[in-house]
């Protein structure tokens, strides 16, 4: 993991004095990585401890860690870098001893009354503020700000503003209580799925790139594109997908895969600008890509309890088509430009394979193995670190003590972000469950939204825009999630109720709560109407007697789907902020490796990134997350087409140009193809995709020869 950005120090020297992971500072560096790695794995595979002693311990370690890599000001100079670095110091192990002190006050808390000490007052403030200020160290001054401005909330401005968001308040020594004891607070359930699911993927991914499984993949890419049309830009896309299986970091994928991906698709002819939008594109969808997904999959299971191996399961078809996607504008691009097929090295399948294959293949199949045999995540993840060791062994790319010390400190080190990011945050998501805040903003997507599913998405991926500017994917869907989930999630089942009061099918105890709404509909309420009939009924329900039919009327299965599909939806469309302007960070990494304007990257890589828009509303509006095999595929496949038909309407390109007669057509069939309806309906639209490519095709050839 590299170092934080930051000024550059005035001389080479003392950096690598102090940054150096042969010198002293390294060693203690990797000696620290090193425990925490083992102690995490002690506590995760090996015994079972208190939660508020585990995320105590973890935030203490990261915390630590965190004060030496990531310094207060930037690079530690020659002219003051001891005096930084003592002041870093000190200020982790504070920050570390406030934590285990305050976890082991918690019996003397609540005996006196939930009351503080001067001592537990002091560590307990030093504890927030030591959250607050590493915050900012790894991720910048929006978190923070939210942070202080949440807890600031509860104990002063609240009560001065007036509306639905006032808050009467609650005593200083409440909130600094709450904000580390409480369930939803810095050492609560955010910080349990850092110390468990998240850590245990992010260390199981050191140990897969340490065995070498980096270069595997960029090489099995090449081996799989490279010699087709476009294929630099299909390496890309393929090497970015499984990078992302170990990875969960869209900035970090880009930063690996783009400075071989990006170079090898300028050398066959991309622009540099459309080949910088491609990777970050692509590594955007490594957060997609099961069996990881970030930390957002794991942040999922715990709010929905839904098991983490049915999120991973649903979500591979919805992944390969955002990638696909994605590949879909790699070969319009590049049969716009004329490129031809180049990879001088001839890589072939067969010899990645026999080369490093197995580090890679063989512990992601016993993750996903052990996941479907239901072991939780983490001990699935502890076994297949101990398969990547021994699958390594297979391979010239042994792991012995030195490699797998390597491995333990790069875990950590890699974790370092994401531990501080998803403790802190807590600090947030327990001010908005304590003042109720996220009842109030999803009633407030209600009475906006009206009963519009489609405005309702609008409006958060509005929302999700804002946030991702200043948040990181996680933290966006963290807070977008608990904001407005709820009102997605009455939105989705509401489409389901309307489908069984068309279908006559409602069940006698929901009918008695419907007709206190419409006692005139006594005689046709169990019979099949229309849809618009049952959405007209719909309308002259109560809310409030709608939310309490809702578990009568659906199924468990349908109500688990609904409930998923508006998470994931949420999820989705929290990683816009990676590829939209004017905050894209990975579009700017992109960029910054092409030698591309940063900004006209990003836009670029919006277009690109369509996916991310589009799959979100099948989930809405279909059974693309859970339906039969029957619907889930067929969904897969006339959106596969549709979203070709789109590509070649915003490129104005299939085979060759399209006129606008053509392009109208082709907007027409993508309409048919991905909007929700009849099976004939999909059909027309893929007859007309067809018979538009076809001639594509046929006119293409006729040029060809004409040329000869």
């Amino acid at each position: 993991m590299s170092a934080p950005s930051g000024p550059a120090s005035k001389t080479d020297e003392h950096e690598t004095f102090l940054r150096s992971e042969t010198g002293i500072f390294g060693n203690v560096i990797v000696a620290l990585g090193v425990g925490i790695s083992v102690l995490h794995i002690y506590f995760n595979v090996l015994t079972i401890l208190p939660q508020l002693l585990q995320n105590g311990l973890h935030y203490a370690g990261f915390a630590l860690l965190c004060a030496l890599l990531f310094p207060m000001c930037g690079w530690r100079t020659v002219a003051g870098g001891r005096f930084v670095l003592a002041v870093d110091i000190a200020i982790g192990l504070i920050a570390a001893f406030a934590a285990i002190y305050m976890v082991a006050a918690e019996d003397a808390i609540y005996a006196r009354g939930v009351r503080l000490n001067p001592i537990e007052w002091v560590l307990g403030i030093a504890l927030i503020l030591s959250a607050i200020e590493f915050t900012r160290r790894t991720t910048g001054w929006i978190i923070p700000i939210l942070i202080i401005l949440a807890l600031t909330y509860l104990g002063w401005w609240g009560s001065l503003i007036g509306g639905v968001f006032k808050f009467s308040g609650l005593s200083w020594e409440t909130i600094l209580f709450r904000s580390i004891y409480g369930d939803d607070g810095l050492f609560g359930n955010i910080a349990r799925i850092s110390s468990t699911f998240v850590f245990m993927f992010i260390l199981f991914g050191a140990f897969l790139l340490r065995s070498g499984a980096g270069d595997f993949i960029i090489d099995l890419a090449r081996a799989a594109a490279g010699k087709t049309v476009g294929g630099p830009g299909l390496v890309a896309v393929i090497a970015s997908g499984l990078t992302g299986t170990i990875s969960g970091s869209a900035v970090a994928n880009t930063a690996s895969t783009g400075v071989i991906t990006i170079p090898l698709m300028k050398k066959a002819g991309f622009p540099p600008r459309f080949a910088a939008a491609v990777e970050a594109a692509a590594s955007t969808g490594g957060q997609l890509m099961p069996p990881i997904m970030g930390a957002g999959a794991f942040v999922m299971a715990s709010y929905t309890q839904i098991p983490y191996a049915t999120i991973v399961a649903v979500s591979v078809l919805p992944a390969i088509l955002y990638f696909a996607s994605v590949a879909m504008f790699v070969r319009i691009e590049a049969k716009k430009s004329g490129l031809a097929v180049i990879d001088e090295e001839g890589v072939k399948a067969g010899e990645v394979l026999r080369k490093g294959g197995l580090p890679f293949l063989l512990p992601i199949s016993v993750l996903i193995g052990l996941l479907i045999y239901g072991l939780t995540p983490t001990y699935a993840a502890g076994i297949s670190i101990l398969a990547v060791i021994v699958a390594s062994w297979l391979t010239p790319n042994k792991m012995g003590p030195k490699a797998i010390v390597a491995a333990l400190a790069l875990g950590a080190r890699n974790m370092i972000t994401t531990a501080i990011l998803l403790c802190s945050v807590g600090l947030i998501v327990n001010v908005i469950a304590t003042a109720g805040i996220g009842n109030t903003f999803s009633l407030m997507i209600t009475t906006w939204a009206g009963d519009s599913l489609l405005i309702a998405f609008i409006l958060i991926a509005l929302a999700s825009l804002v946030l991702g500017m200043g948040l990181p994917v996680t933290a966006a869907y963290i807070v977008l999630g608990i904001l407005s989930a709820p009102a997605l999630y009455n939105l989705i089942s509401n489409l389901e109720i309307i489908d069984v009061i068309a279908s006559g099918a409602v069940p006698e105890d929901a009918k008695a709560i419907l007709l206190i709404a419409a006692p005139e509909l006594a005689e046709t309420l169990g019979q099949p109407m229309s849809y618009e009939a049952a959405k007209a009924l719909l309308d002259k329900v109560p809310i409030d007697l709608v939310n309490a039919s809702r578990d009568q009327i659906l199924t468990a299965k349908t109500l688990t789907l609904a409930l998923l599909s508006a998470h994931m939806i949420i999820f989705w469309l929290s990683q816009d902020s990676n590829v939209t302007p004017p905050v894209c960070l990975t579009a700017f990494t992109a960029a910054a490796i092409a030698k591309t304007p940063p900004m006209a990257t990003g836009f670029t890589a919006w277009k690109v990134a369509k996916g991310l828009y589009i799959v979100p509303l099948l989930f809405a509006y279909t059974h693309f997350l859970g339906g039969s095999w029957y619907e889930v595929l067929s969904v897969f496949a006339f959106g596969l087409v549709g979203i070709y038909a789109l590509a070649g309407v915003l490129e104005g390109y299939l085979e060759r140009p399209v006129n606008i007669g053509l392009r109208l057509a082709l907007l027409g069939s993508a309409l048919a193809l991905l909007w929700p309806g009849y099976v004939l309906q999909h059909i027309v639209g893929l007859v007309v995709f067809l018979a538009v490519f076809a001639l594509h095709l046929r006119l293409g050839r006729k040029t060809a020869r004409a040329t000869l």
